[in-house]
């Protein structure tokens, strides 16, 4: 039994990330091909009495593109201008609609600073750390009243990232990590099992020769 249960978890750690991978390309990739949807029915291409699939992505990718075209001028940026403010006007939708772009416009920007660096920080309590990220700079109002300078971090929670905290720390409390983004995401998600490369070997003397356990922080 113990053996086909080591044989089933080496299967399931095969399988299941590449199960998984193929289910969010399948949605992400169906999604987009859906987008051919958006042309008149005289206009879309049947071939065989089907539609032609992939057709949506390559029209997805040139509607993005084209948008991005006629957003990048001065006359598109007017109407963008325009648009946001009739939208605010809208009950109910203009709030969702604020919120989105105030998500969005940091994160998809050209030089949005969310996510900019990893950095070490003290939390939840004094002496225990928490990985976080640096989001933005603390500046008008919140700065005057904090009185020196603060940095915005949002903390994420393991295994699932989407949800944390955001906190306003001094900058002086930092601790910046040399692990990019992308590895210290990889270190949460995995609650502390991918270690980053330049950690792995400390981690490996670290099992090897483990420090001694005295009982003194036994309750």
């Amino acid at each position: 039994m113990k053996l086909i249960r080591k044989y089933l978890l080496a299967g399931l750690l095969v399988l299941v990330p590449i199960g998984i991978t193929i289910w969010v390309l399948h949605f992400l990739i169906t999604s987009l091909d859906q987008t051919i949807l958006l042309l008149p029915a005289q206009w879309r291409p049947i071939w065989n009495g089907d539609l032609v699939p992939g057709f949506g992505i390559i029209l997805a990718f040139v509607l993005l593109f084209v948008t991005g075209v006629i957003a990048s001028n001065v006359f598109g940026k007017q109407f963008v201008k325009a648009w946001d403010s009739l939208v605010h006007r809208i009950p109910v939708v203009g709030g969702v609609y604020k919120s989105v772009k105030q998500l969005t416009d940091p994160v998809l920007s050209e030089n949005g600073q969310a996510f900019s660096k990893a950095v070490l920080i003290e939390f939840p309590h004094p002496g225990l750390h928490s990985i976080a990220f640096l989001t933005n700079k603390v500046e008008g109002e919140m700065r005057d009243k904090l009185g020196e300078d603060h940095v915005a971090v949002y903390i994420p929670t393991t295994p699932n990232p989407t949800g944390g905290y955001m906190l306003l720390v001094p900058k002086a409390k930092l601790v910046p990590l040399d692990m990019s983004v992308d590895q210290a995401l990889k270190y949460i998600i995995s609650m502390g099992v991918a270690a980053p490369p330049s950690t792995q070997g400390e981690l490996a003397r670290w099992a090897a020769a483990p420090p001694p356990f005295d009982g003194s922080d036994r309750n």
